[in-house]
């Protein structure tokens, strides 16, 4: 696999690497060496999986607060979709900035998120599946979400969304109280290279 740098302080966009012949290929997902090797999260809770049959499905902004706070990876397994990362960690030389990525079934592209970043994708095709890993379980206690319009974050979706459960509808606009972003300082790893440089 190898690791890309984003432009969002730890993040990174993952490439399965091809072994392939007449048959097709074989690529791996994950790998714990490999992971432990760059500096990321190796140990993961649950493998979650969803699917939006309509193009224009957005689903998001999500996070957990800590010690519930989570890293996650994502990967497009059918259709595509616009996948969205926000840093709220107040202690983050990237906080309150936004990366953005296509991931769909031809670039099998990865989405590496580390703890105290908010997640939410925008489907570009019918029937997009996900898959992802995640490394603590769902604390419904602990959840929160920002509006995927909210113009503290201002982010710049490629299109306008056309389905939104009531529930990603009615996350209140920031409120430092609510959102609780005080809550994810502390959560950089403490290495300062990067992924990049790490498996270098």
């Amino acid at each position: 696999m190898k690791f890309h740098d984003t432009p969002l302080h730890g993040a990174y966009l993952i490439e399965p690497e091809r072994r392939g012949d007449h048959r097709g290929f074989f690529a791996r997902f994950f790998c714990e060496r490999e992971f432990a090797a760059a500096g990321a999260e190796t140990r993961f809770s649950q493998v979650n999986n969803s699917l939006s049959s309509r193009k224009g499905t957005l689903r998001g902004l999500h996070y957990q607060l800590a010690p519930s706070a989570e890293v996650k990876v994502a990967r497009c397994v059918s259709g595509s979709f616009h996948y969205v990362i926000a840093d709220l960690r107040p202690d983050s030389p990237t906080f309150r900035r936004w990366y953005g990525a296509e991931l769909n079934s031809e670039n099998r592209l990865m989405m590496y998120v580390p703890r105290g970043c908010a997640t939410g994708l925008l489907t570009l095709a019918e029937n997009t599946e996900s898959l992802y890993l995640v490394s603590d379980f769902y604390a419904p206690e602990r959840e929160r979400g920002i509006r995927y319009d909210d113009p503290w974050l201002d982010i710049q979706w490629p299109a306008v969304p056309e389905e939104i459960s009531a529930k990603d509808s009615a996350w209140p606009a920031f409120d430092p109280e609510y959102h609780a972003v005080e809550a994810l300082r502390g959560l950089l790893p403490a290495a300062a290279t990067t992924l990049a440089e790490a498996v270098a």
